[in-house]
């Protein structure tokens, strides 16, 4: 017996990859919906070897469904899950609406697994951000060892992470670099994305940083451990998939870099590419596709008493975002529902 599942926002990126790693997973799905607005009803998207066309998330009745994947913005968000939640429908939702939510689990299954049983307090269960997805996955066995005191992150994020909207600004931009008589000014991004970085994403806020920064540090305080002091920069780069991340790292413990090797290694989720040679090392295009966190470039921070410098790359449309929240479809099965 499995689950009946619901994707909504089928017709995007994110929904659409949720729908081939459910397949790819062989999640065990009894029924599966797929639910679009208004303006994509009755698109056809693919599953496994399947055809769905998507339904009136509008009309849709939650009743009797088991898990609802939801990958559209806030505001429907808003609109559209506390309807699923109080059909029964269990919500996990990749928008930014409930993670910070006290009464709303925030979950990276390789990390905090143990949190999905808080779900029950409104039957909805949070997916984080992309940038903090990655970050955590490979923060985590570390703090377990040498306990962390401090992070201090940049990103490097591609333009899938703003949607379709900025993957074909960058491709646009692109080509019209070399072809004077088509100008394509900026309209996704702040600045001319092709050719360039832009330290600006989300909105500003009073402090000087924007809210992609802000959620890097209250989602891992949620998540790993609200002791933990971290400051980030995240950067907007020419790049269509794949996030990439600078990490440093201050310890309470000495760990020397050999072991954190090691530690790593063996960790869920994580993959460690670390050779100091030419190429010996990941980059966003090599981890596209793949349900992986690559860490690279491991090494001692020689300027403070216990630290250690990382590189980290992985694929944002998944486990940034629809790889995650099967996984916590994944562990809400395996831990609580108990089915398939």
């Amino acid at each position: 017996m499995g689950y009946k599942v619901v994707v909504v926002g089928a017709t995007g990126n994110v929904g659409r990859e949720m729908l081939n790693i459910l397949d790819e997973r062989a999640f065990p799905v009894d029924e599966i919906a797929v639910l679009a607005s208004r303006k994509s009803l009755g698109t056809e998207v693919t599953f496994g070897e399947k055809t769905l066309t998507t339904k009136d998330l509008d009309t849709f009745d939650f009743t009797g469904w088991d898990i609802a994947l939801f990958a559209v913005g806030s505001e429907a968000t808003k609109q559209y899950a506390p309807v699923a939640a109080k059909a029964g429908c269990i919500v996990i939702d990749n928008s930014s609406l409930y993670r910070y939510d006290p009464d709303v689990p925030l979950i990276v299954p390789e990390v905090n697994p143990e949190a999905i049983h808080d779900y029950a307090k409104k039957n909805i269960i949070a997916n984080p951000n992309c940038s903090t997805a990655q970050m955590v996955v490979a923060l985590k066995p570390l703090h377990d060892r040498a306990r962390i005191k401090r992070v201090v992150v940049s990103t490097y994020q591609s333009v899938s992470g703003s949607g379709k909207g900025g993957i074909d600004e960058l491709w646009d931009q692109t080509k019209s670099i070399y072809n004077p008589t088509d100008d394509k000014p900026p309209k996704q991004f702040t600045k001319q994305i092709a050719f360039n970085v832009i330290p600006h994403i989300d909105v500003f806020l009073d402090s000087g940083e924007t809210k992609e920064e802000w959620k890097m540090v209250a989602e891992t305080k949620k998540i790993v451990d609200p002791s933990i002091k971290v400051t980030a920069t995240c950067v907007r780069v020419p790049v269509f998939v794949g996030h990439s991340e600078a990490i440093n790292i201050e310890f309470e413990d000495f760990l020397d870099e050999d072991e954190a090797r090691d530690i790593l290694r063996e960790a869920p989720g994580i993959m460690v590419i670390d050779k100091r040679e030419d190429g010996g090392y990941v980059t966003p295009v090599e981890c596209v596709g793949d349900f992986a966190t690559f860490i690279s470039r491991i090494r001692q921070d020689s300027t403070i008493e216990n630290g250690l410098n990382l590189w980290c790359v992985s694929d944002n449309l998944r486990k940034g975002a629809a790889l995650n929240a099967v996984q916590i479809a994944e562990t809400l099965g395996n831990r609580v529902l108990k089915k398939g």
